[in-house]
């Protein structure tokens, strides 16, 4: 079933249930696998489009973090030409590099932002029907509120991505390629991150819809962008509860006051749970774009591979409690 929105967009609607979340095969972050249950929720069948965040900033003026003069206070120690609008936007290298350091193709970019993806001179207007990227959290939640939905919670985006599939690796199934066939919009080649084979046709984000659906008809829930969601990071996932019946009910993340990165105590700046993977995800660096994958994001950092979507919920769900 599908619900139009006030926007003119179809949300597609999905009953929700008992699913297993997370996974013990790839990542720490992912474990253990427990079951958890949702209640039935509409979601957007693609992440949020450049035109349809543009849409929202004329209809509202809203200025996005990036966008935003910065206070030095918040950021001790940080170099004075840093401390302008910008955003982090992905630069290849020129050759091979130590995969430890993200700093080598991550450049804070003055002026870089939603409608200068890569930075001054950069533009949208031939990308309407991409993802919008470079978007905190907050801009995000305004979004989302602009457009009488919410965010999704961890556990629903990912039953949602799932596509029906209990337990499978990807959102399509067991296999990364099945039959040869690229499945998503994500790092062609094992030279990440300087050298793309160029497979899929895309080095950076794709319209929305260039891939095949999930069994929910989602498109985009594996690789083109992370999308936010709106629980808190935690490192692990609880416990299962052993018991089918006695799985959690809509649950929610983790506190904000746990969320903090413990590599830098001088930023006491919250982490969200973003999921999905992006087209910077490489198998043989960043194996991220399955239904259990969870990375924690700055809730004021907007990148140019971070995007999101939408839900709307029945009242009274837990999903919709304000943290």
């Amino acid at each position: 079933m599908r619900a139009t929105t006030s926007l003119g967009r179809e949300r597609v609607e999905l009953p929700g249930g008992t699913f297993a979340m997370g996974s013990a095969a790839y990542y720490p972050e992912e474990a253990p696998v427990h079951r958890v249950r949702v209640s039935g929720f509409a979601i957007d069948p693609c992440p949020v489009t450049n035109e349809q965040f543009a849409r929202f900033v004329r209809a509202t003026g809203h200025v996005t973090v990036a966008e935003r003069p910065l206070d030095p206070a918040d950021f001790p120690g940080a170099p004075p030409e840093n401390l302008q609008p910008g955003s982090m936007v992905f630069t290849p290298t020129s050759g091979p590099v130590d995969l430890r350091h993200l700093s080598q193709w991550w450049t804070w970019t003055p002026g870089g932002c939603w409608s200068a993806p890569e930075g001054p001179g950069s533009s949208v207007k031939r990308r309407p029907d991409h993802p919008v990227v470079h978007v905190a959290h907050d801009d995000a939640a305004a979004y989302a509120a602009w457009a009488g939905a919410s965010l999704p919670t961890e556990a629903e985006w990912e039953y949602a991505a799932r596509g029906g599939l209990e337990g499978a690796d990807f959102t399509w199934g067991a296999e990364p390629r099945p039959e040869g066939r690229i499945m998503a919009n994500t790092w062609d080649g094992a030279d990440f991150p300087w050298r793309s084979t160029k497979e899929s046709g895309w080095t950076r984000t794709s319209p929305v819809g260039s891939f095949p659906a999930n069994g929910f008809g989602l498109f985009d829930m594996a690789g083109n962008v992370w999308e936010w969601t709106d629980d808190w990071w935690t490192t692990r996932h609880p416990d299962d509860a052993g018991s089918a019946c006695c799985a959690p009910a809509d649950p929610r993340g983790g506190e904000q006051e746990t969320s903090y990165d413990p590599r830098q105590p001088q930023f006491r700046v919250g982490r969200k749970v973003i999921k999905g993977g992006s087209h910077l995800c490489a198998d043989t660096y960043c194996l991220r774009y399955r239904p259990a994958a969870r990375r924690p994001q700055m809730v004021d950092t907007g990148m140019s591979h971070v995007g999101f979507r939408c839900v709307t919920r029945s009242p009274g769900t837990a999903g919709e409690e304000t943290r």
